[in-house]
């Protein structure tokens, strides 16, 4: 063990040299993680279900690095298991990994299909899995690399009407931990952020109930929900040598939530 305080720099949150896939990189916080990552210095690989993709294209080429995008849907086995190889085509390596795609489908207990439950366990579950899995292989050969998982406030809570988000998001936090166990000795660091309410798209519906949101903003102690933006720097520390010796992590940007 070094005790030399020296040795720390800024340089440790750069990404200069590193190369990082995004699933569902191409809107959402998924966008917001690939262009945080390309302004600390990465080039990126971004996964997407369709080819929307123009606007985050702009957005990292702006920052001065390469991004490459492959269209996959991630429920698709074969292609989630083509990923790092179309990656390693293009790029030659993999440094990170944000397992960000992901989908959800709301209904009541009693009322909740089995194709439902099914689909959502194959996106955030399972493609994060394999995806993990074929790229920790990468990892393991390179003796580097970090993997980022996106847990959910319902890896923490039960929620309503969305039984499999809920059960697929507890099972993120678990394989976060697992995967950690076994990689750390390759010098491969996995962890999880689980974001908050995030202003998006997907949450516009809620935001426009005044009952709903009032609701929320009750039990949130900073008084508003995230912007995007809010979660570009934590993505970034997770990515970089700064967080070298974090491991297992499941880290809430939620502006206090769960501490209500």
């Amino acid at each position: 063990m070094t005790n030399d305080l020296n040795s720390f720099s800024l340089n440790y949150f750069s990404l200069a040299g590193q190369v990082a896939i995004v699933t569902g990189g191409n809107k959402g916080l998924g966008q917001s993680y690939a262009v945080a990552l390309a302004k600390a210095g990465a080039d990126l690989f971004v996964v997407a279900r369709s080819e929307d993709w123009e606007e985050t294209r702009q957005l990292i080429q702006e920052t001065g690095r390469r991004v490459e995008f492959f269209q996959a849907d991630l429920s698709d086995r074969k292609a989630v298991k083509q990923v790092a190889a179309e990656c390693l085509k293009v790029y030659g390596k993999i440094n990170i990994l944000v397992n960000n795609a992901g989908t959800i489908r709301r209904a009541p207990l009693l009322e909740y299909k089995e194709e439902d439950w099914d689909a959502v366990l194959e996106v955030n579950l399972n493609s994060l899995y394999l995806l993990s899995q074929e790229v920790a292989k990468v990892m393991v050969e390179q003796k580097s690399g970090k993997i980022i998982n996106i847990a959910s406030m319902l890896s923490f809570q039960g929620g309503k009407f969305v039984p499999s988000y809920t059960a697929s998001k507890h099972a993120v936090a678990g394989l976060t931990k697992a995967f950690a166990n076994e990689l750390a000795e390759h010098n491969i660091q996995i962890n999880a952020i689980a974001p908050g309410y995030i202003a998006t798209a997907n949450t516009a519906p809620i935001r426009a109930d005044e009952k709903r949101n009032a609701e929320i903003l009750s039990r949130i102690p900073a008084g508003r929900w995230a912007d995007p933006a809010d979660l570009m720097g934590v993505v970034v520390f997770l990515s970089s040598k700064a967080s070298d010796y974090m491991n297992g992590h499941i880290l809430a940007i939620d502006g206090g939530w769960l501490a209500r």
